[in-house]
């Protein structure tokens, strides 16, 4: 028992210290190990596995609103980056730059692209000619470089994976339309798949995407109270189309500028899921993006017909669509119940002598330990029901944990008592003056993370910092 019980305390209490519990998390359930490249890591097949089940199903949802995947190259022309003013100045100072190709200096300095928007502008300008052409939905699944000062894993590296989406639209309705169903997409992934309930709305001027005309985020809370923007879309007006000449001739045969949006997605999702969802014992995963769905582990697996009784259910199990897997290592049970509970794996399933009499299983849920002793015959159909429960059950915890710290704040002291003494969102009205945001800032490193969609009340008449009057609910927060 006490190497079981050590696998365990390896992991520092999430109350203890929450940032040195998530390390702990993410190295001891092998989602990730540090490289010997400063500020990136190496995913592992566990974390890469969540990877792979997120892209799949966001993909399918993008292919669902006629979206195309397309790849473009990973570098960008000194030249090209330039082209838009606000663009540019707005990564400048996170960017990568290859100067040589082996010994020789190239004649122009390449960007390691942070983000692709130049890149499609140069592709599309050449591509659109006529109305017919439009609209253009694309897609792109890649890796990006941003040269971050501070890192942690999957919520900040100096590389990680996304989607990235681009399009062109004839209108400017068009382009606000795509911008919003694309936020709308992302909000049901999290909310459907991850089990994250999360704020819609849209970002102040102060914070919106550089280059943007708006940017609209989805903002989820995390265990610790500090929010983690957790997608963003962007409107891009034409803006972008005017920097590059990308222009159309309308149905009167006269040139129009096309109209432009972006969005996107990352692997940040997994810190997510891990900080919203995990506990002490470790990871605890959506049923729906778990890699393992159900691990069948055998008691007193030495006594005749226990490891065949155990092969059985998890070739049923996979029969009926879960994802299962046999934990047939020569490891004792307790250290096979740490190690299930440390990778998150939603269920687990124990049989052994007794339960081969009595026609029987355990299911064991990971995110509440409750246990149900369920006959053979209908083990594939309870499996199924039950995460289906440990789904919902999950969203409806992180939703009233969510609901449970948001604060509301009619004054600055107010907003500075639940900004200093209480973790969560604060609703407050704001002015509109960057002053205001700069200020809070810069007193509390707090930020407006967005101006919500589905929360239009007006708690007060003036702004939470100045004073002045203020017609707009903000909710501001920490944030990763």
């Amino acid at each position: 028992m006490a190497k079981e019980k050590k696998l365990v305390e390896a992991i520092t209490s999430m109350e203890e210290d929450f940032a040195q519990w998530y390390t702990d998390v993410v190295k001891k359930a092998e989602l990730i190990d540090y490289s010997s490249v400063k500020g990136c890591m190496i995913i592992k097949p566990d974390g890469y596995a969540i990877w792979e089940n997120i892209q799949a199903e966001l993909d399918r949802r993008f292919k669902e609103t006629g979206v195309e995947n397309v790849y473009m190259p990973m570098f960008i022309p000194e030249s090209l980056l330039n082209k838009e003013k606000d663009h540019v100045e707005g990564f400048a100072p996170e960017v990568a730059w290859v100067t040589h190709g082996g010994s020789s200096p190239l004649q122009e300095r390449l960007c390691v692209r942070p983000t692709s928007e130049t890149l499609f502008c140069d592709f599309y300008k050449n591509l659109i000619q006529s109305y017919r052409d439009l609209p253009k939905l694309y897609n792109q699944w890649c890796s990006v470089v941003r040269w971050e000062k501070e890192t942690r894993p999957f919520l900040r590296s100096r590389e990680f994976l996304w989607q990235e989406g681009h399009t062109a639209h004839a209108t400017a309705k068009e382009a606000e339309e795509r911008t919003i169903q694309m936020l709308r997409v992302y909000a049901d992934f999290c909310e459907e798949e991850l089990a994250i309930p999360v704020v819609r709305g849209k970002k102040t001027e102060k914070e919106k995407f550089a280059g943007a005309e708006a940017t609209y985020t989805i903002e989820a809370l995390m265990h610790d109270g500090k929010a983690l923007q957790s997608g963003t879309s962007h409107n891009f007006g034409d803006g972008f189309a005017k920097a590059f000449g990308i222009q159309y001739t309308d149905k009167d045969n006269q040139l129009q500028y096309v109209h432009q949006t972006s969005w996107g997605m990352t692997t940040r999702l997994i810190g997510a899921v891990i900080m919203v969802h995990g506990d002490d014992s470790g990871l605890s995963l959506p049923p729906r993006i778990a890699p393992t769905q159900a691990m069948v582990i055998p008691i007193q697996q030495h006594k005749e017909g226990v490891l065949e009784k155990a092969a059985e259910l998890k070739e049923h199990l996979q029969a009926a669509g879960v994802r299962a897997r046999m934990d047939d290592s020569e490891k004792s049970p307790g250290w096979k119940f740490s190690e299930q509970e440390m990778r998150g794996i939603p269920i687990r399933i124990e049989i052994g002598p007794k339960d081969m009499e009595a026609g029987q299983c355990v299911l064991v849920r990971r995110d509440t330990r409750e246990k149900t002793v369920v006959a053979l015959s209908e083990l594939e159909e309870k499996a199924k029901e039950l995460l289906a429960r440990i789904q919902t059950d999950m969203f409806e915890r992180a939703r009233k944990h969510r609901d449970a710290h948001i604060f509301d704040a009619h004054n600055y002291e107010e907003f500075t008592e639940a900004v200093t003494k209480k973790q969560g969102f604060i609703r407050g009205m704001w002015c509109g003056e960057q002053t205001c945001e700069d200020k809070i800032k810069e007193d509390f490193a707090a930020t407006a993370r967005c101006l919500p969609f589905d929360d239009q009340e007006n708690i007060s008449s003036v702004c939470v910092c100045c004073g002045k009057p203020a017609h707009r609910l903000v909710y501001w927060g920490k944030a990763y």
